[in-house]
Parts: structure tokens; C-alpha cells; sequence
């Protein structure tokens, strides 16, 4: 399985779209500093996360969460 997940950094401000195999580890490594882009806005909680059986519907999924009207859906929906 892969997972698109959505976190939200602390004050609600910054969110960050990512797949992973494991959502709960890579939240930790998210909060312990260990991806560069998202060490600056930690701490991060999981905001929502979607599984997918199919990998390449996964990374369409994640790359449409960060187009514009993906950003919008998740702000008015999640």
C-alpha cells in the first residue's frame, strides 16, 4: 500500500504533502528533523492521509494535492 499524506505544521499555517509506505514513521522523521523541507515548521501532527493499492494513482493523487486547486480542495474539505 502507499499513502498520500497531508500534515499540518504547528500554528496551521504550513502544510506538507507527501506517499510513503509507513505514515507513522515518516511523521516521526518529519518531527525529529530529518527532511530538510519540513525541519523549519516542525512540529508536524497528521492532518489526513489517503491509501492507495496502486502506486501510480498514489503520486497522481500527491501531485494533484499540490497543483492550486488540489491546495484549495484540501483546505475546504480536510
Amino acid at each position: 500500500m502507499k499513502y498520500v499524506y497531508i500534515l499540518e505544521g504547528l500554528g496551521g499555517e504550513h502544510f506538507y504533502v507527501g506517499v510513503t509506505d509507513d505514515v507513522s514513521a515518516r511523521l516521526l522523521k518529519h518531527n525529529a528533523g530529518e527532511v530538510s523541507h519540513t525541519s523549519k515548521y516542525r512540529p508536524w501532527k497528521l492532518k489526513s492521509y489517503v491509501a492507495f493499492g496502486n502506486e501510480e494513482r498514489a503520486f497522481a493523487f500527491e501531485k494533484y494535492l499540490k497543483s492550486g486547486s488540489g491546495r484549495a480542495f484540501t483546505k475546504k474539505h480536510l
